[in-house]
């Protein structure tokens, strides 16, 4: 029986308290040094901790310790602690930088849970030759992240290595969905019509906080359903992903257990067919899929001899080799109070980082193919044009928008993807997934007088070849697929060629085939916005004096400008946000009034998807303006600094950063 965190809390103090008291460190070191000179003999190398324990034992030290203690029920407290002093520490060195706090769950007793149990991994051979990190040594780590039926979770990070000590334990409730079915308890058949599997995602993050999808498993949990006491182990062989996914990447071990215990199970072979049945299906609808898609595509060529060079994509390959339609990319993803506007969603979608998927050898100049499940996209929290479109034209579509990912190009035939959305008005916006941008598209008339006004494009985009969204997939069969040209009337069969919604929907409509990866959900923001902006503002800080202190500078901050340069960022955050500028004129003034006359004021705004200090101050150092400010000499030189992060969704978050000087003009 294990004390409860409260009451472990307060043995640990008063046990603190006690030593302190006793001097305990200086007669600790006494010992040592006594055993190392004394009792160590000539044959061994090394004194181990059994020894050293041993010697605090005879020369009872550990005595003086408990006999001085008080407690009530003193006798099981005393075996407790014995067992705390007894006990090995666990063999890692790696430092929890963020320890997540264990939660008692309320379980209902009208539910059905399943327990999935991490035990530890094993195989992954690409850390075989890696060392263990010294102690307080920052090192690449492992997190497991899960999803289930809208419920997501994660692991502690642990460190990499061949065999990880991945050990968790994951509560996932179990119930049908559907009216008057709430407070049912779900029985055996129930649950084996429940197809939808756990996806896993195993992420490694650097010693510099970057990110890599190490794999992507979809996890049948239907075999505890014939498991006679409700439970079973399992070994789950993961794969890599992209070109690796054929390749093992390591094994984790694991435990599946039915709370409450089935009181009738199912046999194997009812869970085996039942499971071969699903595939039947699903691999009868995908072909039925790919016939229909040749023939379309047949149709669309023979309209005309250029359709054949315009970027029409139906198929896209997911992080697991998988052939998938496009549409199965995009679902109506509501984000409840986590995003207030479909200008809001732009912006965390931006937020999320740029990364394409990497090519073995990275000869020959082609772009490895890989568009992610949402899951692992936002788990690594970086990931291609393609991720942020799909993501983008499902969170508009959640806020109620027509809209649609655009398949094309960029200059210099630079293949891309970004969201489009129809007004009721027919007016025709352009966002880019990457930046947050919007653009008007107005048609150019190809047919006008020569000097007629045309409208001139801002939009980044050269050609569309096709658009689509969770329910439609349209091809451009107009003369040219020059956006600049192209029109946006979907009901003229002659401009666009549809798919039929009927087909489209067999293959990517959620529940229609048990290939498609579950619909996750958003998490609220990983960050605390005001501790995260002070402790990064601080850290600068002391960045700044060090770097002025080689200079043979003295640094004297002004804590008043810094408090002013707020107001600036947050109309940055806004204007990024909304498009909108405002709140300029009261800077200005307030500036005016912290800067006396004859003083020269400078600043340096930057903006950052991190928040690493030293990453942040050597990226603006690199800017002749803000070194400039950093480096600042002359006559009452004041600086300031002040920093500003904006928590959004998952672990996305805008930085902004202000350098700022003020000093008495000399000519």
């Amino acid at each position: 029986m294990s004390l409860p965190p409260e009451k472990a809390s307060e043995l640990k103090q008063i046990i603190h308290n006690h030593l302190i008291k006793m001097n305990i460190h200086a007669k600790i070191r006494d010992v040592l040094a006594e055993t190392v000179r004394e009792d160590l003999d000539p044959g061994h190398s090394s004194l181990s901790e059994e020894d050293f324990l041993r010697a605090l034992q005879r020369r009872g030290i550990v005595d003086d310790v408990m006999k001085d203690l008080h407690f009530s029920k003193l006798d099981r407290l005393t075996r407790k602690l014995s067992m705390l002093i007894n006990t090995p520490k666990p063999a890692t060195h790696f430092i929890d930088k963020d320890p997540t706090k264990l939660k008692k769950t309320n379980m209902d007793p009208a539910r059905r849970y399943l327990y999935l149990q991490v035990l530890g991994g094993k195989a992954f051979l690409e850390h075989l030759q890696e060392p263990e990190p010294l102690p307080g040594q920052v090192c690449s780590t492992f997190t497991l992240y899960l999803h289930f039926r809208n419920q997501r979770f994660h692991s502690k990070p642990v460190p990499c290595a061949c065999e990880p000590d991945l050990q968790e334990g994951f509560l996932l409730e179990i119930h049908r969905e559907g009216l008057g079915d709430g407070s049912k308890m779900a029985d055996a058949t129930t649950m084996l019509s429940i197809c939808d599997p756990v996806h896993l995602v195993l992420i490694k993050r650097d010693t510099s906080s970057e990110t890599t999808l190490v794999s992507s498993y979809f996890l049948d949990w239907r075999t505890v359903l014939s498991s006679p006491s409700g439970k079973t182990s399992i070994a789950v062989e993961l794969l890599g992903v992209g070109s690796e996914c054929k390749v093992t990447a390591g094994v984790l071990n694991m435990s599946l257990d039915l709370y409450p215990p089935l009181s009738e199970i199912l046999s194997p072979d009812i869970i085996t067919t039942q499971q071969s049945l699903e595939r039947q299906k699903t691999a009868e609808k995908e072909r039925l899929f790919l016939v229909y898609a040749k023939q379309w595509w047949r149709e669309f060529l023979e309209i005309r001899q250029a359709n054949q060079s315009k970027l029409v994509k139906i198929f896209a390959q997911d992080e697991n080799g998988v052939n998938r339609p496009v549409c199965s990319y995009v679902r109506v993803l509501r984000a409840g109070r986590l995003l207030e506007s479909p200008r809001q969603a732009a912006r965390f979608v931006s937020l999320l980082g740029l990364e394409k998927a990497p090519v073995v050898g990275g000869g020959g100049g082609g772009k490895q193919e890989q568009w992610c499940s949402l899951l692992a996209f936002l788990c690594r929290n970086k990931g291609d044009c393609e991720d942020h479109a799909t993501l983008l034209c499902s969170l508009l579509l959640g806020f109620g928008l027509d809209a649609y990912v655009c398949v094309g190009t960029k200059p210099k035939s630079l293949a891309h993807t970004w969201v489009m959305t129809r007004g009721t008005d027919s007016t025709i916006t352009f966002w880019e997934s990457l930046t947050a941008h919007r653009y008007l598209h107005q048609a150019i008339d190809p047919d006008a007088p020569p000097l007629a006004p045309q409208p001139r494009p801002s939009y980044p985009y050269r050609t569309i070849g096709c658009v689509f969204n969770h329910r439609s997939f349209l091809a451009n069969c107009q003369p040219s697929d020059a956006v600049e040209l192209c029109s946006f009337d979907f009901h003229n069969q002659s401009q666009w060629k549809a798919m039929s919604e009927e087909a489209v929907g067999s293959v990517c409509s959620p529940g229609s085939t048990t290939s498609l990866p579950p619909l996750p959900p958003l998490c609220g923001p990983s960050l605390e916005p005001s501790a995260a902006s002070n402790q990064l503002e601080l850290e600068l800080r002391y960045l700044v004096v060090e770097h002025r202190k080689d200079l043979g500078l003295a640094t004297v901050w002004d804590d008043h400008l810094s408090y002013v340069l707020s107001s600036a960022l947050a109309a940055y955050e806004l204007e990024r946000c909304t498009g909108t500028s405002c709140g300029n004129e009261e800077f200005q003034d307030a500036v005016r009034r912290a800067v006396p006359d004859g003083h020269t004021f400078k600043g340096f705004p930057i903006h950052f998807l991190h928040h690493n200090a030293r990453r942040a101050f050597a990226t603006c150092l690199r800017s002749p303006f803000c070194d400039e400010i950093v480096c600042c000499r002359g006559d009452h030189v004041r600086l300031a600094v002040r920093v500003r992060v904006f928590a959004y969704p998952e672990s996305a978050c805008a930085v902004w950063v202000m350098f700022a000087c003020k000093y008495r003009s000399v000519l």
